[in-house]
């Protein structure tokens, strides 16, 4: 990829960024009214509402929430697959180079939220089982922020913050994957890990035709459901057996052809959904003392305090080692800024929340929402002030200017 590719890559993913950041808060806004109005039982109505796919003897039952969740999600996870695969072979995180900084600061933001959830929540045997919650960072929302502050923030900076959501997301999937799995199916394992086995063939033979992948993909899908796995991690799997390079049918390289064809619709359909159907928490009788009880405090102080201190510390001290250099042309000022904005985990700390507590009473999903909200508006904004705070860098305005 040429400098100037890369350039324009990168400031259309920004440009799509904040327009699907600011639909989140949208559909997020509109979900607290609606919990917090006299149609909240038509909110929860709809939420609930069953949908029904029959084949034959396969019989999918299940509520619109569930259909969102599970379903909807799980082409989320597709599309992180192909762009993880896609910047692993041929990307941002090819060499060794690009990746040791975001790794360590991926780590570290997974690491040190999960420890200070932890603390609060130490001595709950059901809330323990949210230590996972804050560690996940929302990239469209952190995108929606840059894109208020482009001119004040290098491309290398821009770069860190997309490669560690990667690093995010990839620390994510394992995390469900080990950790909130349920009891699991053996036919329906041996079904997944023969489609994914389909998979590999035509992939190998080089079979030009999506649909094929795509089918056997549902297939995969449903299997895995049916397994006790998470049903999200499907689609990532999938993901990794798309060809990157052979063409499809129509004469376009198979897999940017599928991102790009998934991406508004991810971006723009999927996830605003998502935030529609998990951001609705009752506000009724909420205090001072709710924020504080040990779920909704572990998340916000995860999220607003341990993302900042966990990536700048771990980051701060690789630099100073020689193990990584901070990214060009930026300042430490700026790069913190960076750190607090992580800790935006809006989707996927509420994904993590529903799995944690999904077999748990309303009041559990009520605080996880509270905290998530508090700690992602609290990092918002305190990052926003930060990097308003911080100097224009007219060389790296100068240089983006000149290779456009």
């Amino acid at each position: 990829m040429t400098p100037r590719q890369l350039v324009f890559s990168i400031k259309k993913s920004i440009a799509q960024g904040s327009a699907a950041g600011i639909l989140l808060v949208l559909m997020a806004g509109a979900a607290l009214l609606l919990a917090n109005s006299p149609f909240a039982s038509l909110y929860e109505s709809l939420l609930s509402m069953p949908l029904e796919i029959r084949i034959g003897e396969l019989n999918l039952a299940k509520p619109l929430l569930f259909w969102i969740n599970d379903g909807l999600m799980a082409i989320f996870f597709f599309l992180v697959g192909l762009e993880v695969k896609r910047e692993v072979l041929t990307g941002h995180l090819s060499t060794r180079s690009q990746v040791v900084l975001p790794g360590i600061a991926a780590i570290a933001g997974i690491v040190t939220p999960a420890l200070i959830y932890y603390w609060f929540n130490r001595h709950e045997s059901i809330a323990i089982q949210g230590w996972a919650i804050p560690s996940a960072t929302d990239i469209a929302f952190a995108l929606g922020i840059f894109s208020l502050f482009g001119s004040r923030l290098s491309l290398s900076l821009k770069l860190f913050l997309l490669s560690v959501a990667i690093f995010d997301d990839l620390g994510a999937i394992f995390i469900i994957a080990i950790f909130y799995s349920s009891e699991q199916s053996f036919l329906s394992l041996v079904v997944a890990g023969t489609g994914l086995m389909l998979l590999f063939g035509l992939n190998r033979f080089s079979v030009r035709s999506q649909a094929a992948y795509l089918i056997i993909g549902v297939i995969v899908w449903v299997s895995v459901l049916k397994s006790g796995v998470h049903a999200t991690l499907a689609g990532f799997a999938v993901a990794w057996f798309i060809p990157l390079k052979l063409e499809n049918l129509y004469g376009h390289p198979m897999l940017p052809h599928l991102e790009q064809s998934l991406n508004p619709w991810v971006s723009f359909v999927i996830l605003p959904l998502f935030a529609f159907a998990n951001a609705g928490v009752s506000l009724t009788g909420v205090s001072m003392n709710t924020l504080l009880n040990p779920v909704p405090f572990g998340i916000a102080a995860g999220l607003f305090i341990g993302k900042q201190v966990g990536i700048f510390g771990a980051c701060w001290l690789a630099i100073k080692l020689g193990l990584a250099r901070l990214p060009d042309r930026t300042t430490w000022l700026q790069f913190y800024a960076v750190t607090v904005l992580c800790g935006i985990g809006f989707t996927m700390s509420l994904f993590i929340g529903s799995l944690a507590f999904e077999a748990q009473g309303v009041s559990y999903m009520s605080e996880v929402k509270l905290g998530v909200l508090v700690g992602s508006l609290c990092s918002a904004i305190v990052g926003s002030v930060l990097i308003a705070l911080s100097q224009p860098r007219k060389e790296t305005m100068s240089q983006e200017e000149t290779m456009d």
